[in-house]
Protein backbone atom coordinates (compact mmCIF):
# COMPACT_ATOMS: atom_id res chain seq x y z
CA UNK A 1 0.00 0.00 0.00
CA UNK A 2 1.01 3.31 -0.89
CA UNK A 3 0.61 5.49 2.57
CA UNK A 4 1.28 8.84 0.35
CA UNK A 5 -2.23 7.76 -1.81
CA UNK A 6 -4.08 8.01 1.67
CA UNK A 7 -4.54 12.18 1.71
CA UNK A 8 -5.36 12.02 -2.07
CA UNK A 9 -8.07 9.02 -1.40
CA UNK A 10 -9.42 10.45 1.85
CA UNK A 11 -9.72 14.03 -0.08
CA UNK A 12 -12.01 11.71 -2.62
CA UNK A 13 -14.25 10.14 -0.65
CA UNK A 14 -14.93 13.49 1.53
CA UNK A 15 -15.10 16.03 -1.56
CA UNK A 16 -15.81 13.59 -4.46
CA UNK A 17 -18.33 12.93 -6.86
CA UNK A 18 -19.94 9.61 -6.74
CA UNK A 19 -17.45 8.26 -9.28
CA UNK A 20 -14.62 9.20 -7.37
CA UNK A 21 -16.16 8.19 -4.64
CA UNK A 22 -16.53 4.91 -5.65
CA UNK A 23 -13.25 4.50 -7.33
CA UNK A 24 -11.72 5.38 -4.00
CA UNK A 25 -13.77 2.80 -2.08
CA UNK A 26 -12.36 -0.11 -4.64
CA UNK A 27 -9.21 1.55 -4.26
CA UNK A 28 -9.06 1.37 -0.52
CA UNK A 29 -10.74 -2.48 -0.66
CA UNK A 30 -7.53 -3.40 -2.99
CA UNK A 31 -5.22 -2.18 -0.53
CA UNK A 32 -6.68 -4.31 1.69
CA UNK A 33 -6.13 -5.01 5.90
CA UNK A 34 -3.19 -2.01 5.14
CA UNK A 35 -6.45 0.56 5.09
CA UNK A 36 -8.20 -0.89 8.30
CA UNK A 37 -6.38 1.75 10.32
CA UNK A 38 -6.74 4.87 7.96
CA UNK A 39 -10.96 3.79 7.11
CA UNK A 40 -11.40 2.87 10.90
CA UNK A 41 -9.89 6.51 11.72
CA UNK A 42 -11.84 8.13 8.91
CA UNK A 43 -15.27 6.55 10.33
CA UNK A 44 -14.36 7.85 13.75
CA UNK A 45 -13.94 11.38 12.19
CA UNK A 46 -16.38 14.20 12.49
CA UNK A 47 -17.25 13.54 8.71
CA UNK A 48 -20.70 14.03 6.76
CA UNK A 49 -22.33 10.56 7.35
CA UNK A 50 -22.14 9.43 3.74
CA UNK A 51 -17.92 9.51 4.23
CA UNK A 52 -18.62 7.25 6.76
CA UNK A 53 -20.63 5.18 4.62
CA UNK A 54 -18.18 4.69 2.03
CA UNK A 55 -15.50 4.35 4.54
CA UNK A 56 -17.93 1.10 5.65
CA UNK A 57 -18.68 0.03 2.51
CA UNK A 58 -14.81 -0.28 1.52
CA UNK A 59 -14.38 -2.35 5.19
CA UNK A 60 -17.35 -4.06 4.04
CA UNK A 61 -15.53 -4.99 0.88
CA UNK A 62 -12.21 -5.67 2.72
CA UNK A 63 -13.64 -8.65 4.50
CA UNK A 64 -13.62 -10.00 7.57
CA UNK A 65 -10.28 -8.79 9.31
CA UNK A 66 -12.22 -5.52 9.26
CA UNK A 67 -14.12 -7.13 12.39
CA UNK A 68 -11.74 -7.28 15.07
CA UNK A 69 -10.68 -3.74 14.29
CA UNK A 70 -14.19 -1.95 14.27
CA UNK A 71 -14.70 -4.26 17.09
CA UNK A 72 -11.86 -2.25 19.15
CA UNK A 73 -13.51 0.77 17.90
CA UNK A 74 -16.61 0.28 18.73
CA UNK A 75 -16.02 -0.24 22.54
CA UNK A 76 -13.74 2.47 23.03
CA UNK A 77 -15.58 5.10 20.69
CA UNK A 78 -18.96 6.26 22.17
CA UNK A 79 -20.31 8.59 19.73
CA UNK A 80 -23.28 7.22 18.30
CA UNK A 81 -22.81 8.42 14.45
CA UNK A 82 -19.51 6.31 14.21
CA UNK A 83 -21.08 3.73 16.10
CA UNK A 84 -24.12 3.42 13.94
CA UNK A 85 -22.12 3.05 11.07
CA UNK A 86 -19.62 0.64 12.74
CA UNK A 87 -22.59 -1.41 13.75
CA UNK A 88 -23.94 -1.52 9.88
CA UNK A 89 -20.12 -2.62 8.75
CA UNK A 90 -20.21 -5.36 10.95
CA UNK A 91 -23.82 -6.47 10.06
CA UNK A 92 -22.34 -6.60 6.67
CA UNK A 93 -19.71 -8.78 6.99
CA UNK A 94 -22.14 -11.32 7.81
CA UNK A 95 -21.63 -14.72 9.45
CA UNK A 96 -18.24 -14.32 10.32
CA UNK A 97 -18.72 -11.24 12.48
CA UNK A 98 -21.05 -13.10 14.73
CA UNK A 99 -19.13 -14.88 17.26
CA UNK A 100 -16.86 -11.85 17.63
CA UNK A 101 -20.09 -9.37 18.00
CA UNK A 102 -21.52 -12.00 20.92
CA UNK A 103 -17.88 -12.00 22.64
CA UNK A 104 -17.34 -8.41 22.49
CA UNK A 105 -21.47 -8.23 24.18
CA UNK A 106 -19.49 -9.63 27.51
CA UNK A 107 -18.13 -6.72 29.73
CA UNK A 108 -19.78 -3.94 27.36
CA UNK A 109 -22.02 -1.17 28.14
CA UNK A 110 -25.66 -0.84 28.12
CA UNK A 111 -25.47 1.12 24.65
CA UNK A 112 -22.30 -0.66 23.16
CA UNK A 113 -24.58 -4.17 23.53
CA UNK A 114 -27.66 -2.09 21.74
CA UNK A 115 -25.03 -1.49 18.54
CA UNK A 116 -23.69 -4.49 18.85
CA UNK A 117 -27.73 -6.56 18.93
CA UNK A 118 -28.09 -4.15 15.83
CA UNK A 119 -25.10 -5.68 14.20
CA UNK A 120 -26.84 -9.04 14.92
CA UNK A 121 -30.19 -8.33 13.55
CA UNK A 122 -28.60 -7.35 10.47
CA UNK A 123 -27.02 -10.45 9.85
CA UNK A 124 -30.39 -12.16 10.29
CA UNK A 125 -30.95 -16.06 10.57
CA UNK A 126 -27.34 -16.81 9.86
CA UNK A 127 -26.72 -15.31 13.57
CA UNK A 128 -30.15 -16.91 15.47
CA UNK A 129 -28.63 -20.49 16.12
CA UNK A 130 -25.69 -18.67 17.99
CA UNK A 131 -27.44 -15.76 19.73
CA UNK A 132 -30.07 -19.00 20.97
CA UNK A 133 -27.09 -20.66 22.75
CA UNK A 134 -27.15 -17.52 24.67
CA UNK A 135 -30.51 -18.44 25.80
CA UNK A 136 -28.77 -20.79 28.33
CA UNK A 137 -26.57 -18.85 29.58
CA UNK A 138 -25.65 -18.57 32.93
CA UNK A 139 -25.02 -15.07 32.40
CA UNK A 140 -28.36 -13.31 33.20
CA UNK A 141 -27.30 -10.20 30.88
CA UNK A 142 -25.91 -11.98 27.99
CA UNK A 143 -29.01 -14.09 28.12
CA UNK A 144 -31.10 -10.69 28.29
CA UNK A 145 -29.16 -9.49 25.19
CA UNK A 146 -30.12 -12.83 23.41
CA UNK A 147 -33.45 -12.25 24.15
CA UNK A 148 -34.05 -8.84 23.37
CA UNK A 149 -32.00 -9.46 20.31
CA UNK A 150 -34.27 -12.38 18.64
CA UNK A 151 -36.68 -10.26 19.57
CA UNK A 152 -35.56 -7.48 17.10
CA UNK A 153 -35.32 -9.70 14.56
CA UNK A 154 -38.15 -9.77 13.35
CA UNK A 155 -40.32 -13.20 12.81
CA UNK A 156 -37.54 -15.39 12.79
CA UNK A 157 -36.11 -14.81 15.64
CA UNK A 158 -39.49 -14.25 17.79
CA UNK A 159 -39.94 -17.73 16.26
CA UNK A 160 -36.96 -19.00 17.25
CA UNK A 161 -37.35 -17.24 20.84
CA UNK A 162 -41.42 -19.05 21.50
CA UNK A 163 -39.31 -22.41 19.98
CA UNK A 164 -36.81 -22.33 22.73
CA UNK A 165 -39.18 -21.65 25.46
CA UNK A 166 -41.87 -24.20 24.68
CA UNK A 167 -39.25 -26.76 24.15
CA UNK A 168 -37.83 -25.93 27.47
CA UNK A 169 -33.68 -25.58 28.55
CA UNK A 170 -33.15 -29.31 28.77
CA UNK A 171 -34.58 -30.32 25.03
Amino acid sequence: MAESELPALKEALVYGDLVTRRAAVSRLAEMGDPALPFLVSLLQEPVENEVRWYASVALVRIGSSSILPLLDALARNPDSQFRRYASAALGHLGEPAVVPILEAMKGADPPTRGFLSQALCRIGEPAIPAIRALLDSPDPIMKECATLTLWQMGQAGIDSLISTVEKGPDE
